[in-house]
């Protein structure tokens, strides 16, 4: 059984926390001398005793310090550092001091070790690499130039005693998070013979080898050659390998050798190997210190908005930002924070037609489930369970009446939930998974059908029409074309629907033959009731004779007469005149759909084909059209145009573009929408004027509790694997019994890095390529950025060419997937893990 270090832990408010206890700490990659043992924690350097004890903390530098190496008389460190901006080597002393810069290339420098003398400390860097590899370097202590070593390249590095010779690995990991990965890029151990760059290689059979460290005629190193990862050594005299360890549960993370001894991180704890005796210990250490990545804290989150919506009459838009539910006034008032729950995911806020209230999921509960909140975040919230077995949820929307939800899930279910039964319903389920989303539902006028969109066998999309009263579907197009995004006219009389007939080629999606090829769409319409007239009938200029037009004047001036005398008129709202009273809404018209010979009524609006990515239906008779640039390699966020289309007139107009963001208020006379960083809400009367007056959205704030936060994700990733990782199976991994025997280092964490490093070493259990763990709100220094093209570099005048990253084009939601929207549940970081790209990515 593998020993974990337990240490103390208190938590003392508003003074320095001390963290030890039932929870074992992530101390990471350490490094011992004579005397002491130095390593990182919550992104700074400690040293201890070489006995364990209570630790010191030796750097505190906003960026991340890492890869600590003691030189070999003890007296000095070497690590890596972020102090200025970028990536380099430092030393600083054992004792505590000012950091010396040693390296200042704008590439990453990473130290590795010293050489035997002491004087120059060993790096890798790609600063002379022509692509995607390392190399290995040293740099003296006392200043100058680094020194490349004559090998093609490395990633880790140890020098024989003698500095002849070098233990080194000539490539990088292939996969940090596949456990007992065995494909073409597992990595070996090759010793070096300076003077010749010949090599030896260390026997191995497709074992991932490690962390040389070379001591007298030995050569340890770290192996998963026979299950975990522990420590082996190959004698060089006889040219074996044996094991110095056996497997003792959890891996060996990292290694480094000593006067006598080596010290390694078994994952959660330090443990010392006598390299005499051949006997390990653990190392008891405790750390004491404020740890300000853990303080609850306010943060902006304007970066941060994952889902928008608007208001029904535009005076208030609603944002998800930081897994909270905010609401923001147009002009006047203050923006208000509805949710309040740090350490809860609220997610896809949704505005009420009625103004009352704002639906949004919730996994407060440890599962989402529905939560529908008063729109000013006072009173009671009513939560409702959506059913088992749980999932992740998407998109609600309202009914117009106000009594209704729609909404999709993971599984590719469409449902709606009556509010005053609270029991979800099954609509439909889609016929394959993908990276976007397909089924958009949306309500008619009467609440009484939901259209939607969904793929055939032949991947392509159709338009349904769904019955509340009958519980029945009806396909409305006849699945020769892509059909998507279809949605109701607020008259009740039609449904409107983009439709591509060059779609094809990219329905396979994963398939790279697909992502070559642009789609265009075009805009239909479809008339409902047989009984309704064609709204694109022919139209003709025929003159009027004045009589006609007389006559029509007296029968209008009768109708109004007529409606004088009638006795309801004396009475607004009276019991003769069927009609609501003053101030009332007026119920809407029952919709008629006609489903017979439905497809013989679908006509084509007189639009040009485009590359069509939503619609938004507007007034009576009106609908906003987003159309893309049609270029799929065009460079940057994608910039969307919104246009408007009037039924009466047949025309469109151009209303807004160079957004990224867009909906539509429920009366249909304001529209939300971002441009770059602005969010603004406008009227859609007539087109935007430069100019417009933006929300005060950049001011947005919550507050953060990081630890209730990392538990939150923490249960989030695993939620996201069981309902998302490809294999039902996990690889035989047991979901459930993971969760727990990775849990207790939640409480051990001292940064957003820690919590990376748990994520990365716990999904590693899956044993699958494509998982990566990246991103979150990891304290950043100022990064230095190259502006010239070209640059002279030290004394061989090699040249770097300088280049600005790729930009990454980023879904909005209302063209994110179901599969990338599970990508974004953490409130910060990305995890990605999966076949299929399933994971989360979040701030």
């Amino acid at each position: 059984m593998y020993r974990i270090l337990w240490l103390t832990i208190a938590m003392l408010l508003m003074a320095p926390a001390c963290f030890g206890g039932p929870s074992p700490l992530l101390l990471q990659r350490p490094t011992i001398s004579k005397t002491q043992i130095a390593f990182v924690y919550g992104g700074d350097l400690w040293v201890v005793g070489r006995n364990g004890g209570e630790a010191t903390r030796l750097t505190t530098s906003a960026g991340i310090e890492t890869n600590p190496c003691f030189s070999p008389d003890g007296t000095l460190i070497a690590f890596t550092g972020q102090y200025d901006g970028n990536t380099d080597v430092y030393v600083i002393p054992a004792t505590g001091g000012v950091p010396k810069r040693l390296t200042y290339h704008p590439a990453a420098d990473v130290s590795l070790g010293w050489t035997p003398d002491g004087k120059d400390v060993v790096f890798r860097s790609s600063m002379h690499s022509y692509s995607r590899f390392n190399r290995l370097f040293t740099v003296p202590v006392a200043g100058g130039l680094p020194t490349e070593l004559p090998l093609p390249m490395g990633e880790e590095a140890s020098f024989s005693p003698d500095g002849s010779r070098l233990a080194y690995t000539p490539l990088a990991t292939a996969f940090d998070i596949w456990k007992h990965y065995r494909g073409g890029r597992t990595t070996a151990i090759w010793l070096a013979r300076l003077s010749d760059s010949s090599i030896e290689k260390v026997p191995r059979e497709n074992s991932n080898d490690l962390n040389p460290m070379w001591i007298g005629n030995r050569v340890y190193f770290l192996s998963d050659r026979n299950g975990a990862v522990t420590l082996y050594y190959y004698d060089t005299t006889s040219k074996r390998v044996s094991q110095a360890l056996p497997p003792a549960g959890l891996d060996i993370k990292s290694a480094s050798a000593g006067p006598g001894a080596i010290v390694y991180e078994q994952f959660g704890s330090i443990h010392l190997f006598d390299v005499n005796s051949g006997k390990e210990q653990p190392i008891n250490i405790t750390v004491a210190g404020d740890l300000p990545e853990v303080r609850r804290h306010f943060e902006n989150v304007a970066t941060q908005v994952h889902a928008y919506g608007i208001s029904p009459t535009g005076v208030r838009a609603v944002f998800e930002a930081h897994g909270e539910i905010l609401t923001v006034p147009g002009e006047k008032g203050d923006i208000r924070n509805i949710t309040n729950t740090p350490g809860v995911a609220d997610r896809d806020p949704a505005w009420s037609p009625d103004g009352k209230s704002i639906a949004y999921f919730s996994d407060e509960s440890g599962e989402y489930a529905l939560h529908i909140s008063d729109q000013t975040g006072s009173g009671e919230v009513r939560k409702i369970n959506l059913g088992s077995p749980a999932s992740f949820y998407y998109s609600p929307i309202w009914s117009p009446d106000s009594k209704k939800i729609a909404y999709t899930d993971k599984r590719l279910n469409l449902w709606y939930i009556d509010l005053d039964k609270g029991k979800p319903i099954k609509i439909d389920t889609n016929t394959y998974e993908n990276p976007f989303r397909v089924m958009d539902p949306d309500w008619s006028p009467d609440s009484r059908w939901i259209v939607y969109t969904k793929q055939l066998r032949n991947r392509l999309a159709a338009v349904f029409v769904y019955s509340l009263e009958s519980g029945k579907a009806s396909q409305v197009t006849d699945g020769l074309s892509d059909a998507r995004y279809a949605i109701f006219d607020k008259n009740g009389k039609y449904v409107y629907f983009t439709a591509s007939t060059d779609a094809g080629p990219t329905t396979g999606w994963l398939d790279m033959s697909s992502f070559p090829h642009s789609v265009t769409r075009s805009v239909y319409v479809v008339v409902l009731s047989k009984d309704e007239a064609s709204p694109l009938a022919p139209e003709s200029d025929e003159e009027k004779p004045a009589a006609d037009q007389k006559d029509k004047k007296d029968q209008k001036d009768e109708k109004d007469k007529a409606a004088e005398k009638s006795p309801s008129a004396e009475k607004p709202g009276g019991a003769a005149s069927g009609k609501p009273a003053v101030g009332a809404a007026k119920p809407p018209e029952p919709v008629k759909i006609d489903l017979e010979n439905i497809g013989q009524r679908i006509l084509a609006l007189p639009l040009p084909a485009k590359d069509y990515q939503g619609l938004h239906a507007g007034k009576a008779g009106e609908f906003f059209m987003l159309a893309g640039p049609g270029n799929i390699f065009a460079d940057g966020p994608p910039q969307i145009s919104a246009s408007k289309f009037d039924m009466k007139t047949r025309k469109a107009e151009d209303f807004v573009a160079g957004i990224n963001a867009f909906a539509v208020s429920f009366n249909g006379e304001k529209a939300l929408y971002r441009q770059g960083p602005r969010w603004t809400i406008a009227p859609t009367a007539q087109p935007i004027k430069p100019g417009q007056a933006a929300l005060k959205a950049e001011t947005m704030e919550v507050e953060v509790d990081p630890r209730a936060e990392w538990r939150q994700m923490y249960n989030e990733v695993w939620r996201i694997e069981r309902d998302f990782f490809y294999d039902p199976g996990y690889h035989g991994l047991n979901i459930a019994e993971a969760q727990k025997k990775y849990e207790p280092y939640l409480e051990g964490l001292a940064s957003r890095a820690d919590l990376n490093y748990l994520f990365a070493e716990m999904l590693g259990e899956l044993s699958v390529g494509h998982t990566f763990v990246a991103g979150g709100s990891i304290p950043q220094t100022r990064p230095i950025r190259g502006r010239v093209a070209r640059r002279r570099l030290h004394s061989r005048e090699r040249t770097l060419q300088v280049r600005p990253r790729l930009q990454r084009r980023k879904l909005e939601p209302s063209t994110a997937c179901a599969a990338d929207r599970a990508r974004r549940q953490c409130c910060g970081g990305r995890v990605s893990a999966g076949s299929g790209w399933q994971g989360v990515a979040g701030n």
